[in-house]
């Protein structure tokens, strides 16, 4: 049985997809490409069908991470087939969980710096998009360093689904 993971940020063209892109690569490294399912999703659907903002896809490529994309809007029925939504700020995670149908829903609703034990008491990933190329170095950077937690919680379920 698949594991299914979705990134949610605003429009899908920055944080989202670039956690889409870094997790992937995590997963596969790990072994695990085949039994979990790596997306992204924006709350909004103002940017639907285009690619990666391209300073995303720029950093993405200099780190040696893949950058195929096309932004899509969340869906509340979603919710049903996945197992993990990850939000990439406070806002998104309250707009998700607003848009869960049943508690159960909105309980997989998590930030992705809630698995960087290093992130304190911070834990939004800042939209890079009106800034420079450093701000989307910074958004790889608090999104690489939160991967291996979460890694480690997704292998935790996909192991006891296993056993």
């Amino acid at each position: 049985m698949t594991y299914r993971v979705c990134f949610v940020c605003t429009g899908n063209i920055c944080r989202s997809p670039m956690a889409e892109s870094v997790f992937r690569a995590h997963v596969e490294r790990a072994g695990l490409g085949d039994l979990v399912e790596v997306d992204s999703a924006g709350t909004g659907g103002w940017h639907e069908g285009d690619g990666a903002d391209e300073r995303t896809v720029a950093v993405l490529e200099a780190n040696g991470y893949e950058s195929d994309h096309a932004a899509r809007r969340f869906q509340a029925s979603w919710f049903s087939r996945l197992d993990l939504v990850i939000a990439l700020d406070t806002g998104h995670l309250d707009a998700l969980r607003r848009l869960a149908p049943r508690p159960e829903d909105a309980g997989k609703v998590r930030l992705l710096r809630s698995y960087d034990p290093a992130a304190g008491d911070d834990l939004d990933v800042p939209d890079p998009y009106y800034g420079h190329l450093d701000g989307f170095e910074e958004c790889l950077e608090m999104v690489e360093a939160a991967s291996p937690g979460l890694l480690a919680a997704v292998r935790e379920h996909v192991e006891g689904r296993a056993a």
